[in-house]
């Protein structure tokens, strides 16, 4: 993985960039950033960059290994290790449940899958419906791995994806190596939240912040990506965009399986909700039964998108009657819609106020939820619509 693969975050590469030809390399860093956003992808770039014997500007690597992306080479140098939740499987128990019985998959899917989610990880494995976990015989693998000689490279990496998945009796078994690691070992953790890190293990990293990916970051990966070469409608690839919120494997998601119509949808579906025309009401939610899951999810997803997009736009609306200038501005950067979803979102402000939305905002999340859990969708959307229709008409 190349620093110029992942799109966006200057500042943050040019942090790590920087820190690498300086020698000036933290021995224990923490990529802290959301989920679907680059903190792993510039995990990997910062260690291959870190041993790369060919550096050039702006953090490209001219070693040969970086050309091998598509095999996983470049994840198979000897002095880079990696650790990852793993579950057991029909092949695979017991103490044998570590990441090195893994390796192989997991190189491949760090290639195909640089932005994925933890349970896109359990998906490939084919084990969704298990509990993957950092085991505690992962950190005698690692005191063990760091005792031996380096190959060559400046540096010994260790990457821990999803830390916050070690049992407590792995953390506290690498917290002297983390501390005080053999020369020249640098250890990476790569993680969405600090709530379930020890604190133990908190104070011994130095954070780097990565945020989402911007709306028009996760566009232009998608122009770039293979998956999507013969796509030309950017106006779709916008709208998966808003869907996606910064995520870019779920903007992927989106692509290959959601259909280009939640918008035209969500529209038409709040104006039946507004008449309360409940016999065209009942078809539409006829047809929303017919579509698959993700469509159905992809509605709500859209909508929750529409309601963030409404706040903003009231709270520009106040900030404006009240004349303050210097925060107007800054909100109005907020709003991410435009063209027919900014349409929208303005007219629909002058029916549904504040209240209205905060009870929109909730039962979108609770449909969400319970269509994930296979609820009936059309008994689900028709209770919300006439919900909706009530609170707007405040009948």
């Amino acid at each position: 993985m190349q620093f110029s693969a992942i799109h966006g975050l200057p500042e943050v590469k040019q942090h790590l960039i920087q820190s690498a030809n300086t020698e000036q390399v933290a021995h224990a860093q923490l990529f802290l950033g959301p989920e679907g956003g680059p903190n792993l992808a510039l995990a990997l770039a910062y260690a291959q960059y870190l041993n790369c014997q060919n550096r050039g500007e702006e953090g490209h690597c001219g070693d040969r290994s970086s050309s091998g992306q598509q095999s996983g080479g470049q994840y198979a140098q000897p002095d880079l290790h990696f650790v990852f939740p793993v579950g057991s499987t029909k092949k695979i128990t017991g103490k044998d449940v570590v990441s090195d019985s893994f390796i192989t998959e997991w190189r491949t899917f760090l290639a195909e899958c640089p932005y994925g989610s933890l349970a896109d990880w359990s998906e490939y494995l084919g084990t969704e419906n298990k509990s993957l976990n950092i085991s505690k015989e992962e950190s005698r693998n690692i005191i063990r791995k760091l005792s031996l000689t380096a190959f060559g490279d400046r540096y010994k990496i260790v990457i821990i994806w999803h830390p916050e998945r070690m049992h407590p009796a792995a953390a506290n078994g690498i917290l002297k190596i983390l501390e005080e690691p053999p020369d020249r070992t640098i250890f990476i953790l790569v993680a969405h939240s600090t709530e379930q890190l020890l604190p133990t293990i908190l104070s011994r990293t130095q954070i780097v912040q990565t945020r989402a990916f911007s709306d028009e970051e996760v566009v232009q990966m998608l122009i770039n990506h293979p998956a999507t070469e013969e796509e030309t409608d950017r106006q779709r690839l916008q709208h998966i965009a808003t869907l996606a919120e910064g995520n870019f494997q779920k903007a992927l998601q989106l692509f290959q399986e959601v259909e280009n119509d939640s918008h035209q949808l969500f529209r038409e579906w709040m104006r039946l909700c507004y008449l309360q025309d409940y016999k065209k009401l009942l078809s539409f939610t006829d047809k929303f039964h017919k579509q698959g899951k993700e469509n159905q999810k992809a509605l709500f997803t859209y909508g929750l998108a529409m309601i963030r997009e409404m706040m903003v736009h009231q709270s520009v609306d106040q900030l404006a009657d009240y004349g303050e200038e210097n925060t107007l501005q800054k909100e109005k950067k907020l709003i991410r819609v435009q063209g027919k979803d900014l349409e929208f979102v303005v007219n629909f402000s002058k029916i549904a106020n504040a209240s209205v939305l905060e009870k929109m905002l909730y039962w979108f999340n609770e449909a969400y939820g319970q269509l994930e859990r296979n609820a009936n969708a059309k008994i689900l959307l028709l209770d919300i619509s006439l919900g909706i229709g009530k609170i707007i008409r405040r009948v």
